[in-house]
């Protein structure tokens, strides 16, 4: 066994065998990395010094047989702990250990095991027991290891659980998410759909209107023939002397007046024994006698009708 005197010198130096006692070396982490050089060590004594961890590489000491950590300030151990399969004896009396790694179960090769003086969670305590000889010892490692195997079997448990729920949540996401874009889908075929039925309405209206287009000079042509054959009648062009019949009939009209007058002041009045007015009865009985014989009346009607 080599066991390292002093501080000073260099530590590879101090490893040169299999078994290695370098408690009271006042070593801390970084000299601890130094050990991975001697992966064959099987006994290694590291008591007595001020580590509050190990390094990662130090599980690579898988040839450890005894592994001496007591009465250091170690407040957990590494994750990978487990690799150290071969280590039948482990002390690790007090230190600040709460925990163990689940990984400890993975030591199937340890026979004793001190956890004594350590802040335990209770329930690891209680199975750990006080450790205060050889037998209590090996107890404690039995019952240590069958701890963590249960419990490394509830974190597995625990992990496939939650391993499942996330895979439940998972499918849920999933089909959530085609839900949505079936939805989607059918949404943008709808809207799809109602574009073309517009477009489809929009062409047969543009379409139709054409068709109308199309059909006006027909009708218009038709029509034309129509009032040509005489079918409707056509109502007489108005005369272009329509005025002038007027004007001339309101003077007619006016001297009628006028001499209907003068017929009756000559015919009532005491006027009708003057002259002109002698004259005028003449005129007058002459004129009522034509009219009783039709002649004139006759006349005036033949000529209104050809007017």
């Amino acid at each position: 066994m080599t066991k390292a005197g002093s501080k000073g010198g260099n530590l590879r130096d101090k490893l040169d065998g299999h078994e290695l006692d370098l408690s009271l070396s006042d070593l801390n982490e970084v000299p601890v990395k130094e050990l991975a050089a001697l992966p064959k060590a099987t006994i290694l004594d590291l008591s007595c010094n001020k580590l509050t961890a190990l390094p990662s590489d130090f599980c690579g000491l898988t040839h450890l047989v005894k592994l001496d950590l007591s009465k250091n300030k170690l407040r957990q151990l590494p994750a990978d702990f487990g690799r150290l399969v071969n280590l039948q004896h482990l002390d690790l009396l007090n230190n600040r250990l709460v925990t163990l790694p689940v990984s400890f179960a993975q030591l199937k090769s340890l026979k004793w095991l001190d956890l004594k003086d350590n802040p335990l969670d209770p329930v690891l305590a209680k199975v750990a027991g006080d450790c205060l000889d050889e037998k209590q010892c090996k107890q404690c490692a039995n019952k240590v290891l069958q701890h963590m195997k249960a419990v490394q079997v509830d974190q597995e448990r625990e992990r496939q659980r939650r391993l499942e729920i996330d895979r439940e949540a998972e499918k849920k996401w999933e089909a959530k998410q085609r839900a949505k874009e079936a939805q989607e889908r059918e949404l943008r075929k709808r809207e799809k759909a109602e574009e073309k039925e517009r477009r489809r309405k929009e062409y047969d209206a543009l379409k139709a209107a054409k068709r109308e287009q199309e059909k006006k000079p027909k009708k218009e042509a038709n029509q034309a023939p129509k009032s040509k054959s005489g079918s409707r009648p056509r109502k007489p062009a108005p005369r272009k002397h329509t005025r002038s019949w007027a004007v001339l009939r309101l003077l007619l009209l006016l001297l009628l007046l006028c001499v209907a007058g003068g017929l009756v002041a000559c015919r009532v009045t005491e006027l009708q024994q003057q002259p002109l007015c002698t004259s005028v009865n003449t005129i007058y009985d002459s004129a009522l006698r034509g009219l009783r014989s039709h002649d004139i009346l006759r006349w005036v009607l033949q000529t209104d009708s050809q007017q």
